[in-house]
C-alpha cells in the first residue's frame, strides 16, 4: 500500500463526514465558522501532506542513487541506505503526529460509525506513515532484483 493510498483512505474517511457532505438542500449564503475552520484545517493539512510526499520522493531518489553507486557492494549499499533512512525517519514520525492531530481534530464532526472506523484504522495508518522510509528502502533494494527476475 502506498503512502498516497494511506492518505487517501484517511482523507476519504475524514471528508465523508456530514460537515463536508453535500446536502440536497441549497447551501446557505455564508458558511458557518465551524465549516470555515474545517476547510482551513483541511487546506493546511493538505499542504503538509504534499510537503511530506515531496520529502519521501526525494528520499527515494537519494536511496536509488546510493544503491546504484554501491553497485554489487551490499554492505556499502546497506550502510548508505541506513543513513538515508535515518535522515528521513524524523520527517515520517513528525508527519504521523501531524496526521494524528488532524484526524483527531476532525473526529468531533464525524458520525459515531465513522469515528469508530477512524479509531480502528488510526493505529494502522500511523504505522504505515511511520514505516514509509523502511518501505521505500525495501523497494529500492528489491528494484534491481525485479529486472533480473524477468530475464
Amino acid at each position: 500500500m502506498s503512502l498516497r493510498l494511506v492518505l487517501a483512505a484517511a482523507a476519504t474517511l475524514t471528508l465523508a463526514s456530514p460537515v463536508f457532505a453535500q446536502d440536497a438542500t441549497p447551501a446557505p449564503a455564508a458558511q458557518t465558522p465551524e465549516a470555515d475552520a474545517n476547510a482551513d484545517a483541511e487546506a493546511a493539512f493538505e499542504a503538509v501532506a504534499e510537503e511530506f510526499q515531496t520529502k519521501m520522493d526525494a528520499m527515494q531518489s537519494e536511496m536509488s542513487a546510493a544503491a546504484a553507486a554501491a553497485g554489487a557492494d551490499t554492505a556499502k549499499r546497506d550502510a548508505d541506505l541506513d543513513a538515508i533512512q535515518a535522515k528521513y525517519q524524523p520527517d515520517a514520525d513528525a508527519f504521523a503526529a501531524q496526521l494524528d492531530a488532524f484526524l483527531t481534530s476532525q473526529m468531533s464532526a464525524m458520525p459515531e460509525e465513522q469515528r469508530a472506523q477512524m479509531t480502528q484504522m488510526g493505529p494502522m495508518i500511523m504505522a504505515k506513515v511511520k514505516g514509509a522510509p523502511a518501505e521505500v528502502r525495501a523497494k529500492v533494494i528489491a528494484a534491481p532484483a525485479a529486472p533480473a527476475a524477468a530475464q
